[in-house]
């Protein structure tokens, strides 16, 4: 990856980010190392390393929303919420959800709005958006990201079985089509729902 001055600013926020607000008290002591940790409910924190890696590969720009599909902890929707105008995020799990946006109110991030459901299905009262960004592992590409992505906009997802994925990058060239980019091979757990695993 060729480092400029937006991947230096995602560096410098990551450096100055505490992973320990996000992780439960067992995890708070391997804060520090770049791997994932067990959030519960199954779900995982990704390392710090890959957070930083996609944010850049969806090229924020303070004008533009983002949908995010998999809060989580709410880890990837800070970085999100720094370099971008607006967040939207999805969360399958009540739990995650609700302790993600308290620990992102006490950041005092007020620029995320918060859903709980299937993020396969996206969010379409606030379509399109400028970016879409996956926390999770999809076998194929869910439809409706595809249709509440802007034209040129970009949408970041694994893609691929349970073991492994392709992180693939995407871009809506027209309403009908699309172009993808392979960026690394990555491992995150299942993206669970109707246009995903079950």
């Amino acid at each position: 990856m060729n480092k400029d001055n937006k991947y230096e600013e995602i560096i410098n926020f990551q450096q100055n980010l505490d992973r320990k607000t996000f992780l439960n008290q067992a995890e708070k002591r391997c804060a520090g190392v770049d791997s994932p940790l067990p959030i519960g409910f199954g779900q995982t924190i990704s390392q710090p390393s890959l957070v930083a890696n996609m944010t850049y590969w969806l090229e924020p720009d303070p004008a533009l929303t983002v949908l995010e599909i998999g809060t989580g902890s709410g880890y990837q929707t800070a970085f999100l919420a720094e370099f971008f105008a607006r967040v939207y995020t999805v969360e399958r799990i009540p739990n995650l959800s609700k302790k993600a946006q308290t620990t992102l109110d006490y950041l005092g991030y007020d620029n995320i709005e918060f859903n709980t459901g299937d993020g396969t299905t996206g969010w379409p009262e606030n379509a399109p958006y400028d970016r879409i960004i996956v926390t999770a592992a999809a076998s194929s590409v869910p439809e409706p990201l595809k249709s509440q992505l802007k034209v040129s906009g970009l949408l970041l997802i694994p893609v691929g079985g349970t073991n492994y994925q392709k992180l693939t990058k995407i871009k809506k060239t027209d309403t009908e089509n699309f172009e993808s980019e392979v960026l690394e091979y990555v491992r995150f757990v299942e993206l669970v729902g109707d246009n995903g695993w079950q």
